[in-house]
């Protein structure tokens, strides 16, 4: 299946951002971009690779390993 390529509108809609956060992702070379003449689209798949790799995960359940057996 194709890659869709987004507008800096668009991946800033979708992480309901300002555009002004996409734009510097790309200037600081923090997500994969294409330029297109003066435009620059961003792959879906690489906006999907930085959503995952910035994702924080849960720990998980503190309060079982804080408890003692008696």
């Amino acid at each position: 299946m194709a890659d869709r390529y987004l507008t800096v509108a668009q991946v800033a809609e979708l992480l309901g951002t300002t555009e002004r956060f996409p734009r510097r992702l790309i200037a600081e070379r923090r997500i994969v971009f294409v330029k297109v003449g003066r435009h620059v689209r961003i792959p879906e798949s690489a906006l999907n690779a930085f959503i995952d790799v910035n994702t924080v995960r849960p720990i998980g359940d503190r309060r079982s390993s804080l408890r003692r057996a008696a």
